[in-house]
């Protein structure tokens, strides 16, 4: 399990964000400046594309499951006999969703605490010790998430398999189709998943990188899990030769310090520990086995986000370095900046999150097109290049006769409400922008970002 010794990638600033380079920060693509209709765009950086084809659209067409993958997942259902599968499969699915991360015990005493004090305050709660005891269990119990750990046996495992293969498949690829957007060079040979379920980041990750890669590494707690992930690989049978060579299974992550890998993936996973001081551990742990990218991956809800935000704060704040790679680590997406997330520190708390079509396993109950809505973070080893940090569309475009309306996060760490117009700011960035979809990147230089020689400035009101 080495970890490959390639070009460093990240290292050479200028060289990761390959699929956006090319446009000196005095050579502005375009410029959201408030009040200034005059902007440059004569860099040409279409290249002569069509605008739907421009560099910042990171967005695939609808995902759809390997052939050989979807196939041996409905062998394997049929194969069961599951009563009531389509119900099983509906309540696993709302439960997921909805799941929220359990109560530290910290935050536990203290809202006890609290409700003891209001207890002792009213004159109608009984004040012997063992009822008020009673009395703030009792209160705890109906307003505190009550958070149980999953334990997959054989039916459970075929219920998630139903249930989020697909799924899960798609956001991973959409996190995959990034970097190889972006950094088309970049080819891994390892890769390690940490809580790998079904075995769907391996499925992904060799239909993004299967000439390159020759180690999968599958890790996952569940060993009735590891056993449906291989059983897949291989027609839904115990035996025949993989689709996939090189993947490997263990219940626990590798001891050494000296094994790293490529790309590693955390999908789903994080929101399975019963700690934030489990989830620290294990982030310290996949940082310092990360060779090049770690990818991340929640469900699209305030919680998924920010359980993200955190496993991100906790991996630049510390400045961990490996004792193999000295390289520190910095956001590749979908954050442009390392910052605080805005969309955490506004009034009204949003989940940043992403959507990615595809289409589901051909069960009965499951054959129109679906949306896969997730969040993400890839923290990359290296030194980000600050002039091609192109703001981010975290909303879906709103199209309207000869204006755009796009949300963006921008790199200053700010969210703008951008209303984009041909005249005010030129035919190629108002074209880009109609043709741009929710999670791509749109190629502008914001006002924070201008120097000097870029733009003029605003005229004063």
């Amino acid at each position: 399990m080495a970890t490959a010794r390639g070009p460093r990638y990240l290292l050479t600033s200028g060289r990761w964000c390959h699929g956006l380079q090319g446009v000196p920060q005095t050579r502005a693509l375009a410029a959201l400046v408030p009040g200034v209709t005059q902007v440059d765009n004569k860099s040409h950086f279409l290249e002569k594309r069509p605008h739907r084809q421009h560099p910042g659209i990171l967005q695939l067409p609808h995902v759809r499951l390997p052939e050989a993958l979807a196939n041996a997942a409905r062998l394997l259902l049929h194969g069961a006999a599951m009563p009531n599968v389509e119900k099983q499969v509906q309540a696993l699915t709302n439960y997921l969703w909805s799941r929220h991360l359990p109560v530290e015990p910290e935050e536990l005493q203290k809202r006890a605490m609290q409700l003891e004090k209001k207890f002792l305050e009213d004159p109608d709660t009984p004040q012997t010790e063992e009822k008020l005891h009673r009395a703030v269990l009792h209160a705890l119990r109906k307003t505190t998430y009550h958070w149980q750990k999953l334990s997959y046996n054989e039916g459970l495992s075929l219920v998630y398999m139903a249930a989020r293969l697909d799924g899960g498949f798609a956001a991973v690829s959409r996190a995959f189709h990034e970097i190889r957007a972006r950094i088309p060079e970049f080819q891994p040979q390892t890769l390690m998943d940490f809580g790998s379920g079904t075995g769907s980041v391996t499925w992904a990750a060799h239909s993004t990188w299967g000439q390159s890669l020759h180690e999968y590494m599958c890790v996952d707690s569940s060993a009735a899990m590891l056993d449906l992930a291989e059983k897949l690989l291989k027609d839904g049978s115990d035996s025949g030769e993989p689709h996939i060579p090189g993947v490997f299974f263990r219940q626990f992550l590798p001891v050494s310090p000296k094994v790293q890998f490529d790309v590693i993936v955390s999908a789903f996973s994080l929101s399975e520990l019963p700690s934030k001081a489990d989830r620290t551990e294990v982030i310290q742990t996949l940082w310092r086995k990360t060779s090049h990218f770690l990818v991340l991956v929640e469900n699209g809800t305030k919680a998924g986000h920010r359980l993200l935000m955190d496993a991100r704060d906790l991996v630049l704040k510390t400045r961990e370095k490996s004792p193999l790679d000295p390289r520190p680590g910095f956001v590749f997406a979908p954050c442009p900046h390392e910052l605080p997330c805005p969309q955490l520190t506004a009034s009204k708390p949003l989940a940043c999150s992403l959507s990615q079509a595809y289409h589901p396993i051909p069960f009965s109950w499951n054959k129109k097109p679906r949306e896969e809505r997730f969040s993400m973070v890839i923290l990359a080893r290296g030194a980000p290049e600050e002039a091609n940090r192109w703001p981010r569309i975290t909303q879906p475009i709103l199209k309207r006769p000869r204006h755009v309306h796009c949300h963006l996060c921008c790199p200053d760490g700010h969210m703008q409400h951008a209303v984009i117009t041909a005249r005010q700011h030129g035919r190629d960035l108002y074209r880009c922008a109609r043709v741009s979809s929710w999670g791509d990147l749109l190629p502008v230089i914001t006002a924070s970002e201008l120097s000097p020689s870029s733009a003029e400035d605003p005229p004063e009101n």
